[in-house]
Order: C-alpha cells, then sequence, then structure tokens
C-alpha cells in the first residue's frame, strides 16, 4: 500500500475502533433499532451536507441507485442491527473480535468473484496471524464473559454481511464517485432502520443524556459518514482484503484507549497481540517482487543490458 492508503487506512481504523464501545453507552438509553436509526441519520445528514460542498450530481435513473440501495441493506441497515443487538447481550469487546472474522469471510469470497484479488500465501498468512494475534490480545475477557451464542451468531452474521458487500461495492460501484459509494447507501439504510425502528420499538425515545447524544453523533458523523468515505476509498484502491483488515485494529484501539485514559492494566495479551496484528499487516502487504533485494537485482539486470 501507498503512503495515503496507510494514512487512510489507520485513520479508519481509529475512529471504527471505538464504535462498540460507543454503541454499549447508546444501548443503556436506546434500543438497537433506535440507536441505529439515529446513527445512519446522522449520516446521511454528513453526506447531504459533503454533496452539497463537492457539488456532486446525484444518481438520476433507478439502475445507478440501484447497487447504492442495496449496499444500504447489506452493508449499512442489516450489520449495524446484527452487531447492536448482539451487544445487548455479549461484551463490547467480545464483538469486536468476532468483528475480526470479516477478513476471512472476504478474502475466500474475493478469491471466486473477483479476478484481481485473489488468495496469496503473504495474505493467507497475514490474515491468520492478524486473527491469532485478535484473539490473544482479548483472551482474558472471553474467559470472563458472559456472552450468549445466539448474540456471538448476530455478531457473525454481520461479518458476513460485511464480506459480501465489501465485494459487491468492489464489483459494481466502480464508476461511481467516491461520495456517492458511501452516502448513496445511506439513503436506505436510513428509511429502513426508521420504518423498523418505528414499527418494533414505537413510541421513539428521544436521548436524555449528553453522553447519549455524543456517542450518536460520534457513530453518525464519523463512524458512518466520514468513514465510510474513507473505507470505499480502500476497496476500490486496495481491495476489499486488504480493507477489511482494518477490523484487526478495533481490539488494539479499544485496549490502548482503557490503558491510556481509563487506566487499565497493560498485560502481556495486549503487548502480545499488538506485535501479531502489526506483524499481520506487514504480512499481508508485502511484495516479493518489490523487496529491496529483487528492485536492486532488476536495475542490475537493466544495467548489463
Amino acid at each position: 500500500m501507498k503512503t495515503k492508503h496507510w494514512i487512510v487506512f489507520i485513520t479508519l481504523g481509529i475512529i471504527w475502533s471505538s464504535s462498540f464501545m460507543w454503541i454499549k453507552i447508546g444501548l443503556e438509553e436506546l434500543g438497537p433499532l433506535t440507536l441505529v436509526a439515529y446513527r445512519v441519520l446522522f449520516g446521511v445528514l454528513f453526506g447531504i451536507v459533503a454533496i452539497a460542498m463537492q457539488r456532486v450530481q446525484m444518481p438520476r435513473t433507478f439502475k445507478e441507485w440501484t447497487p447504492l440501495l442495496i449496499v444500504g441493506v447489506t452493508n449499512i441497515a442489516a450489520p449495524f442491527f446484527l452487531i447492536s443487538w448482539g451487544e445487548t447481550v455479549i461484551d463490547s469487546g467480545v464483538a469486536s473480535i468476532l468483528d475480526a472474522t470479516v477478513p476471512l469471510f472476504t478474502i475466500v469470497a474475493a478469491h471466486y468473484i473477483l479476478h484481481d484479488d485473489k488468495m496469496t500465501l503473504p495474505k493467507v498468512l497475514g490474515l491468520l496471524v492478524g486473527f491469532a494475534g485478535v484473539v490473544v490480545l482479548m483472551s482474558k475477557d472471553i474467559g470472563s464473559s458472559q456472552s450468549s451464542l445466539l448474540g456471538q451468531g448476530a455478531v457473525i452474521l454481520a461479518c458476513v454481511f460485511y464480506a459480501g458487500s465489501s465485494i459487491y461495492i468492489r464489483k459494481f460501484t466502480e464508476d461511481t464517485p467516491v461520495i456517492l459509494r458511501s452516502m448513496g447507501p445511506l439513503v436506505s439504510g436510513t428509511a429502513i432502520m426508521w420504518l423498523a425502528a418505528l414499527v418494533f420499538e414505537s413510541p421513539v425515545k428521544i436521548p436524555q443524556l449528553p453522553i447519549t447524544w455524543i456517542g450518536l453523533l460520534w457513530l453518525g458523523i464519523l463512524g458512518s459518514g466520514l468513514a465510510f468515505v474513507m473505507a470505499f476509498y480502500l476497496i476500490h484502491e486496495i481491495g476489499p482484503t486488504r480493507t477489511t483488515m482494518v477490523t484487526y485494529l478495533f481490539p488494539l484501539g479499544g485496549v490502548t484507549l482503557g490503558v491510556v485514559f481509563l487506566h487499565e492494566e497493560l498485560t502481556w495479551q495486549i503487548l502480545t497481540g499488538a506485535i501479531l496484528i502489526i506483524a499481520s499487516l506487514a504480512i499481508a502487504n508485502w511484495n516479493p517482487r518489490t523487496s529491496p533485494s529483487n528492485v536492486m537485482e532488476r536495475a542490475e539486470k537493466q544495467k548489463e543490458t
């Protein structure tokens, strides 16, 4: 990956790594459907402002809107609800671990569906090392968690949606402007979630606590608005497999915030997990053809010719 890709990748990881914490905070006052409805609404409002500032032309035909509406269901409405509902019965740390399975689903599906995102030995090794790092990082919490099997299944199903959606985005939104790739799906996602909230969690509750509003604004403006712009940009730039590896940063970011701001214990699991996660990113993005030794060898051959 290029430097600009790494900057976007790390920034995306920082924004999304706190999502599980804010979801847990929001669920203290709101139901999962209502929480997601507010979240995507703020995301849409961010998108309207961004589109107006960039003066992007909106799709004019239903054919142009179709892939964006589908992504709104598969990449926003369904997984957002599944993760939020899952966190009503499982710990946020466990949810972040399960979310790290997204690249494992993506690498297999992308290999058979996309022509330019095939499985390679570095990718497979990087994914396995990274997932091992996530498990080590959160192993202490897994043992003490009172998670339900159904809640874990909901988060894993959300990961399947994310994996399939990332491939669909790469395959069918190639010619769509970056801002519309992210903002278009929020339209259908918002409509679906508000309809669901009005039907199943009526009357819809207005948050009373300031911390809930902070969480909703973070999840909506940054976690859904800005973050999706960056994620969809990366999907088309570096492929869905590498992009979904951002999920390996979620537990790492959450633990780091806990150590720095909440004075939580820095354990061997945290250090080992961090090393494995960083190593996995280096392994998955390693290309023997661009290693320094091979570059020097090719340069020497060119001089000889």
